[in-house]
């Protein structure tokens, strides 16, 4: 067991070494993006090219080491060097023979590689993301260690501040002023509903030492273009093992469960080597920092059922039984986990905990608003200059999350909408552009904060067949315990194919509506009873389109093919014969050097041709 002396030399030794160069250093830090998004892009074989460089030229005073995602996930891999004295420094789209050159030039060479570095503002190259747009409008709680320590090192952690908040709550602090300080840092849940966090634990909080308790770990996440949690999770897995702790003495728990998909391997790699680390150094297990208190935490794999997400679900599935969600009352707070009191909460909301201990309830709440305090992640990507992680205060415009965070819309396209809160939230159209992002204003335009998808649409994007996309995810996803859900989103898709394939009629918006409302008020659980605001949310602002879909039989964004048609411009076609050549269809006709015709009774409605022609001479419509 390592004591707290132990803990603050090893604090002391490597201060600054996972960040900035200390005064006084000689080490140089390379660091690559390993997170899910830095390997898919190739980041494996870039960091054996570093580190096979850093052998083959002796470079001892290097090391080189891996982190969790950077942040800007579209410019992976990423590589940052870290020299004493010196500005971090930042390169983009990296691949081995690229990786080679950076120890040649910078770390040999000593000139930075400006060619490999992100440049804004036309040729501006910025020596560091720091610098960016992307990054300077955010404040980064619950991402802080993201992309900045090695996950897998628990002594990283420790030196940024790790495993202090727990020995405070434990020498310094009652139960009861544990929860006294989370309810008054105003945190609310971040995985949906932003139910106050300190009072979830209040409920829970009686009784101590009387009864077994759990607690939870919701790290199921599974709204499509959502990669918060598994972004905390590749990132700063000890944040979370040692936020569970708190909640632990908090409520009398000696026993935690992270239940996280399997289809998230890194992230389950990266929790299981923390929680070995953890236990190791006394810090899960018994008698944590000699105080008598004992906590210890498994993990649970999940199979990737978007339902057990929800809590009453996901403790069903953590007892070995199918995961279907339960009636509430009783709420988990009283009956959960194998039927005792539990607390569940979601990864981002543990990851704040450790700061809010540490900083005090004050310093959070002085964030955000009067309601929503403290900062949210998103995943921001869609139609979007700029994809990847975001954490920004609460009450941030979206204006500023588009236009400054997000770099605007590419090709010079119109926003349209953003989705927030996955197959639960809504689209958030063009006129609440500059609306501050928080849950009451959210709430009250038929959207959800959610868990933090963010998905950016601009004008070529069809909102009746959006509507679809995440109503045909719910009912795949269902699982199908009660009625409404089962039984009423799949005739609501079957009313959006009906409308999308042109054959809709104007009673399908009353149908559609009516059974939205029997969905919401009759669902057993909360993603039942949300399944239905994407449909409700595109009705309400762009009613417009479902009509011309209807009436006109027409798509005006030109996205649903039974409702497209494709043709050719006799002015601009020079009889190239590229696009008859192309077609997989034979729909195309006509002698070379004139117009050329589409019969579309033969076109599949591919795309093909207007992607071969030079001319600009084939359009949608």
């Amino acid at each position: 067991m390592k004591s707290l002396e132990e803990l603050k030399a090893i604090r002391k030794q490597l201060e600054g070494s996972v960040a900035e160069r200390p005064e006084g250093s000689k080490e140089t830090r390379i660091v690559v993006g390993m997170a899910t998004c830095g390997i898919a892009s190739g980041a494996r074989p870039v960091l054996e090219a570093i580190a096979d460089e850093v052998v083959k030229h002796n470079l001892d005073h290097v090391k080189v080491t891996q982190t969790g995602c950077i942040g800007l996930c579209q410019y992976e891999p990423i590589v940052e060097v870290y020299e004493p004295g010196k500005e971090k420094i930042t390169y983009i789209k990296m691949n081995p023979e690229k990786a080679a050159k950076i120890v040649e030039k910078h770390i040999m060479g000593g000139t930075p590689a400006e060619d490999y570095m992100l440049c804004e503002d036309g040729d501006v190259c910025l020596r560091s993301l720091n610098e960016s747009v992307f990054y300077k409008n955010q404040k980064r709680i619950a991402l802080r260690n993201c992309g900045v320590i090695d996950p897998e090192k628990i002594d990283e952690y420790i030196a940024t501040g790790g495993y202090a908040a727990i020995h405070k709550v434990l020498t310094e602090m009652t139960p009861d002023e544990v929860i006294q300080t989370i309810l008054d840092s105003g945190l609310r849940g971040r995985g949906g509903a932003g139910f106050p966090t300190g009072l979830k634990w209040k409920f829970a909080s009686g009784n101590r030492g009387k009864v077994q308790k759990y607690v939870c770990c919701n790290a199921d996440e599974g709204d499509p273009g959502a990669f918060m949690d598994r972004s905390v999770l590749e990132g700063d897995p000890h944040a979370v093992l040692e936020a569970m702790s708190i909640a632990g003495y908090a409520i009398g728990s000696d026993q935690g469960y992270i239940y996280v998909r399997a289809e998230y391997p890194i992230a389950v790699k990266r929790l299981q080597i923390a929680i070995d680390q953890a236990r190791e150094y006394g810090l899960l297990g018994k008698n944590i920092y000699n105080t008598g208190f004992d906590f210890d935490i498994e993990l649970r794999l999940g199979a990737g059922a978007f339902v057990c997400g929800e809590e009453t679900a996901l403790m069903t599935s953590i007892e070995g039984n199918r995961g279907e969600p339960r009636p509430r009352p009783p709420f988990p707070a009283v009956k959960g986990l194998f039927e005792s009191p539990t607390i569940l909460n979601n990864v981002e909301t543990w990851a704040n905990i450790p700061r809010i201990i540490l900083n005090g309830a004050e310093w959070f709440a002085a964030m955000g608003t009067e309601k929503s305090k403290g900062t949210k992640v998103f995943a921001l990507g869609g139609k979007i200059n700029h994809t990847g992680l975001v954490e920004i205060p609460m009450g941030t415009p979206l204006s500023t999350v588009i236009d400054e965070i997000g770099g605007g819309i590419p090709n010079g396209k119109k926003f349209k909408a953003v989705q927030t809160g996955g197959p639960s939230g809504g689209c958030i159209p063009a006129q609440y552009y500059d609306i501050p992002i928080d849950y009451e204003n959210l709430a009250s335009i038929g959207s959800i904060v959610g868990s933090g998808g963010m998905i950016v649409m601009d004008e070529d994007t069809c909102m009746v067949d959006i509507a679809k996309f995440f109503l045909q995810f719910t009912v795949d996803e269902s699982c199908g315990k009660c009625t409404p859900c089962r039984i009423g989103t799949k005739r609501m898709l079957e009313i959006l194919e009906k409308i999308t394939s042109g054959k809709g009629e104007m009673e399908d918006l009353d149908r559609l509506e009516k059974l939205a409302g029997q969905i919401k008020q009759n669902a057993l659980c909360g993603l039942g009873q949300t399944a239905p605001n994407p449909v409700l949310s595109t009705l309400k602002y762009f009613r417009e389109e479902y009509i011309a879909h209807i009436r006109d039989k027409k798509c005006p964004a030109g996205a649903c093919r039974a409702l497209t048609t494709y043709k050719i411009d006799p002015v601009k076609c020079k009889g190239c014969t590229l696009c008859a050549r192309n077609c997989p269809a034979d729909a195309i006709t006509g002698e070379v050097k004139t117009p050329h015709s589409i019969d579309t009774s033969k076109c599949i409605k591919c795309g093909t041709c207007i992607e071969k022609c030079r001319f600009g001479a084939i359009s949608k419509e």
